[in-house]
C-alpha cells in the first residue's frame, strides 16, 4: 500500500530545504539552560532533516540539541529502505522525505523477531528509539516499531513536528529575551528591582494539584514499578484504573495526555507502556 516512494514527498510538500529552520542558523548561547530533565526522556517528534542538523551539547558530545532541548527519545514515521535481518538484530534505513537515517533494533526475545518481520522494505513505519551519535554520524537504536497503516499518521506526525519545533522555539526566545533584560537592566538599591528569569510554562513538565500528585504522574509511577517495567506488553488500562483507583473515563484522558506527551505509548490494545521502560 506504502510501496510507492511517490506517494510521498517530504522535500515537495514542504519546500524550502524542509519546513524546519535549519539549526545551523540558531546558534548557540553558553547562558542558555537547556531541559535535561523530563523534556530530554520525552519521545519527541521529528523529522530526519532536524536530526542531521542538530547542534552537538558543549558538555556532552554523545547529545544533541535541536530547538534549545537535549534531544534523546525520538518518534519518526518514514519508508523503511535496505532492510538487513539478522539472528540477533535487523537493521534498515528511514527516509521520511525530509532525509535518510540509519536505524537498528536488537532482539531479546521471540516477540521481537516477530515485529520486524512485520516491517518490510518499501512499507512506511512508525518508530520508537533513542538517538546515538557517534563521531559525528547519527543513528537511531529502536525500541519499538510498527507498520503504518493509516496513511493520514504521516501527515499527522509532521504536523506534530511543527508543534512541537514551533513550542520549543517560543520558549528558547523567551528565555533569551528575560536573559537579555537581566542583564541590560541596572540593578541598585534605589531602585528596589532585582531582575529574575521565570522559566516560561512547560507543555512537558510535571503538573500537582493542591499538593496532590496529578492522575499523570500517579500512572507513571505505576508503570515505573520494577514488576511493570519487566512487563513486555506494557500494563492493561483496568489494572492501572484498579491500582490508582480512578475512573477508567478519568484514566484514558491521563493516559491520553502522557501519549501525546511522549511519556506513554500503546503496545497492544489497552496495554501501555513509558518510554523509559524500553
Amino acid at each position: 500500500m506504502y510501496s510507492s516512494p511517490s506517494q510521498f514527498d517530504g522535500n515537495a510538500a514542504f519546500s524550502g530545504g524542509g519546513f524546519m529552520p535549519s539549526q545551523a542558523t540558531q546558534g548557540t548561547d553558553p547562558s542558555l539552560v537547556t531541559s535535561k530533565n523530563r523534556d530530554a526522556q520525552s519521545l519527541l517528534p521529528l523529522t530526519v532533516k532536524q536530526i542531521h542538523d542538530a547542534l552537538q551539547s558543549s558538555d556532552d558530545k554523545a547529545n544533541l540539541i535541536i530547538d534549545g532541548v537535549d534531544v534523546n527519545n525520538v518518534t519518526l514515521i518514514g519508508r523503511v529502505c535496505n532492510k538487513a535481518g539478522r539472528v540477533t538484530d535487523v537493521t534498515f534505513v528511514l527516509d521520511d522525505g525530509t532525509g535518510k537515517i540509519e536505524c537498528n533494533k536488537w532482539f531479546h526475545e521471540a516477540a521481537d523477531t516477530n515485529e520486524a518481520e512485520a516491517i518490510l522494505d518499501g512499507m512506511y513505519a512508525r518508530l520508537h528509539g533513542h538517538l546515538k551519535n557517534f563521531q559525528g554520524k547519527r543513528t537511531l537504536n529502536i525500541f519499538h516499531f510498527r507498520p503504518v497503516t493509516d496513511f493520514n499518521e504521516v501527515a499527522s506526525h509532521f504536523i506534530d513536528c511543527i508543534h512541537v519545533h514551533l513550542h520549543n522555539s517560543r520558549i528558547r526566545s523567551s528565555v533569551l529575551n528575560q536573559q537579555h533584560v537581566m542583564n541590560s537592566t541596572p540593578i541598585t538599591p534605589a531602585m528596589g528591582y532585582q531582575a529574575q528569569v521565570v522559566p516560561p510554562a512547560n507543555d512537558f513538565s510535571d503538573q500537582h494539584v493542591n499538593g496532590q500528585k496529578s492522575a499523570e504522574n500517579m500512572i507513571l509511577d505505576f508503570l515505573h514499578l520494577p514488576a511493570n517495567r519487566s512487563r513486555n506488553e506494557g500494563v492493561h488500562r483496568d489494572l492501572i484504573a484498579q491500582h490508582l483507583q480512578i475512573s477508567l473515563e478519568k484514566l484514558m484522558l491521563a493516559i491520553k495526555s502522557l501519549i501525546d506527551e511522549g511519556a506513554v505509548y500503546e503496545t497492544i490494545a489497552d496495554h501501555y507502556k513509558s518510554i523509559i521502560n524500553g
